[in-house]
Formats: structure tokens, C-alpha cells, sequence
């Protein structure tokens, strides 16, 4: 194996580890504003993603970088379905006339 994998898997699971650490003590209050900046980046994400998989110097690296467009694609579009209903919470209903 060569050095650049090694320290390429070092740090995804560092990163993981603290991912795990730092969302594992957020209150569920906060959630939701924290939903909205992590779509955010999750876009980003996309974009690295796809020019990962388009300049790949590889079938390797194309079929990670075509995992990566996938699984980021999946995040951004949970997030704001669950921001989505998250919102409808905090909208006032129609009263019933009764």
C-alpha cells in the first residue's frame, strides 16, 4: 500500500471519530439550524465529489468519486427533507370553525 492511502485512511477515520464526537453532544434544539449549515456544505460536497469522479485518474478512483457524488447527494436531499419537516412544525394551523 502506498503512503498516500495510508494517511488518505488515516485521516476519514480520524474525521470520523470527531464527526461522531462533536454531533453525538449537540442538544436536539439544535439541531435543525445545524441541518441547514450541514446541506450547505453537503453541496460543496457534491461538487468536490463530481470532480473527483471526473478527473479520476482511474477506475478506482471514478467509482469512489461516483460513491462520493451518491452518498452526498443522499445527504443533501435527507437534510432538507427533514428540515422541511421540521418547519411545517412551527407553521400555525388553520383554526376549525366549529
Amino acid at each position: 500500500m502506498s503512503a498516500v492511502f495510508i494517511s488518505g485512511i488515516v485521516v476519514f477515520v480520524l474525521a470520523a471519530f470527531v464527526g461522531l464526537e462533536v454531533i453525538s453532544k449537540v442538544p436536539p434544539t439544535l439541531h435543525t439550524p445545524l441541518m441547514s449549515g450541514a446541506n450547505a456544505i453537503s453541496g460543496i460536497t457534491v461538487v468536490g465529489a463530481l470532480i473527483a469522479a471526473g478527473i479520476g485518474s482511474g477506475a478506482t478512483a471514478t467509482i469512489l468519486g461516483f460513491l462520493a457524488v451518491t452518498a452526498a447527494t443522499i445527504n443533501v436531499v435527507g437534510g432538507f427533507l427533514v428540515t422541511d419537516r421540521m418547519l411545517e412544525m412551527f407553521k400555525k394551523k388553520p383554526e376549525r370553525k366549529t
